[in-house]
């Protein structure tokens, strides 16, 4: 059963509609998804789709042409293969449409130019002097995304600047997630996204038959299963130093966010860590995360500022954290068959702590979706997390009032194009419910605000809220309180 992407069938919808002539770009990390949705766009049209393989460029001729001959193409009476690509290309136009546009997938694009790097240009001119007056869509895909940048998308490239779409593809959002599990109680639906992420081959290795704990032990912990081998596969077969790569996702896994932190941790020259940190990031394993007022929020200069824009890195892959925090540390005695053990002692106790980074995630984008909808008391123009120095006022015994600097976050942080109205957000993933503690923590820290500021306040929370915060939200219309029923059934 196909699930979500709507997003993306909608853009592959319109461009197939438009007149003319189409070239599309699609591309995006390994798993994501890209084959499924391009095989689901092209459901009842008239189509050919390639899959290219690792081949020589005479047998990757000899294959596409097949394609291509066997889509109805009178040459098929005549020849078994096209003598060259630009033949090859060209005969796309023969395809039997009944005045259907002319539709064209080409998966793993980047494994065709491998054999011949020509092929960019071939494709080049042929669109300059014939296909792009055509009606024809081409889809160039592939998962090599440094190779799509570079070779296809780059200036000085043969086919800079003749793509009439281009589409990086990431992972399914959380509303799309939930629907691989609508049995799932809403607590073990927000675990299997903070466990698999949005990727959809990782999240149809769960059974949705059974339950969450035994999905992870089965099909995480247990080695022989797909996802236990996973991420050692991947980081082999995208990078040359696995082992090295290993020990930077680890570092970042276990807490050690920022770059003097993980240079200490790893040991790693610091001259190299910086291009190591990128190539991840170009895979969508990491991230860079700034604090959202870090370009132009308070106080300009400021100490939490300067140290704000430095940065932090995190794993912005659900499965390679949850991989890293609770596979790679215990692989001797996953290995020997003490997968329960690990579950109970190393996996279990620690769950709700794990799961808080991307609960927070799907709140700003619940957020992010509600602004989407005009749902907000007003129009958002940044949002995030925020990091840094507060001070904060306290009143001591004496009645002296003490102004004390500390290192604060928050974990949600909205403001409009002037910054004259914010929204402040606390997000608990916890077994307790919220209560007034928790806001009167938060309105502590409106003091990162700027003089005059309309500020709202906005608690979401796994277990709910108690009865004096429920009562205090009813009769104050800054604050706002939301359930995780709430995020799911939006």
């Amino acid at each position: 059963m196909f699930i979500g992407r709507k997003q993306e069938l909608d853009y592959f919808e319109e461009k197939y509609t438009a007149p003319g002539g189409q070239l599309i770009v699609l591309y995006g990390r390994r798993r994501i998804g890209k084959t499924e949705v391009l095989r689901k766009f092209a459901e009842g049209k008239p189509h050919v789709f390639y899959s290219c393989r690792e081949l020589s460029d005479l047998k990757q001729l000899e294959a596409f042409s097949k394609r291509i001959l066997s889509a109805g193409s009178p040459a098929a009476k005549y020849i078994s293969a096209f003598k060259d690509w630009d033949s090859a290309f060209k005969g796309i136009l023969e395809m039997q449409t009944d005045n259907a546009k002319k539709l064209l997938i080409i998966d793993e694009f980047p494994y065709m130019c491998k054999g011949n790097s020509s092929i960019p240009s071939v494709l080049q001119i042929l669109w300059d002097e014939l296909l792009k007056s055509q009606d024809v869509m081409i889809v160039l895909c592939g998962s090599a995304m440094s190779f799509i940048e570079r070779e296809v998308l780059s200036e000085k490239k043969p086919l800079y600047g003749r793509a009439t779409g281009i589409y990086k593809m990431g992972e399914m959002p959380f509303d799309d997630v939930v629907q691989f599990y609508p049995s799932y109680p809403n607590e073990d639906k927000m675990l299997a996204y903070a466990i698999l992420g949005g990727v959809p081959h990782y999240l149809r290795q769960f059974d949705p038959a059974l339950s969450l704990h035994d999905n992870i032990i089965r099909n995480i912990l247990t080695k022989g299963c797909v996802l236990y081998s996973e991420v050692e596969f991947l980081v082999r077969q995208e990078m040359r130093e696995p082992a090295l790569y290993n020990t930077l996702i680890e570092a970042v896994a276990l807490g050690n966010t920022r770059l003097n932190d993980i240079y200490t941790k790893t040991q790693i020259e610091k001259s190299k860590i910086s291009v190591y940190l990128k190539n991840l990031i170009e895979l969508q394993i990491l991230e860079r995360e700034f604090s959202v007022l870090s370009a132009g929020g308070r106080a300009a200069g400021s100490k939490e500022q300067a140290a704000s824009t430095r940065g932090l890195y995190r794993i912005s892959d659900n499965f390679f954290r949850f991989w890293f925090s609770f596979v790679f540390p215990n692989l001797s005695d996953l290995e020997t068959g003490d997968v329960k053990g690990v579950f109970i002692n190393a996996v279990l106790p620690q769950l709700n702590d794990f799961a808080s980074p991307a609960f927070e995630s799907v709140c700003r984008a619940f957020i992010r979706k509600k602004n989407r909808l005009n749902e907000l008391p007003f129009r958002i123009s940044k949002l995030g997390r925020w990091w840094g120095k507060l001070n904060i006022a306290n009143t001591t015994e004496s009645g002296t009032r003490k102004i004390t600097s500390v290192d604060s976050e928050i974990d949600i942080v909205a403001v409009d194009a002037q910054s004259l109205n914010y929204i402040l957000g606390e997000c608990k993933f916890r077994n307790a419910e919220c209560d007034c503690a928790d806001l009167d923590n938060l309105m502590k820290k409106s003091a990162i605000v700027k003089k005059d500021a309309v500020v709202k306040y906005a608690l979401f929370s796994k277990s709910g809220f108690t009865q004096r915060l429920t009562a205090r939200a009813k009769e104050d219309n800054s604050i706002t309180l939301y359930s995780l029923i709430d995020i799911i059934a939006t």
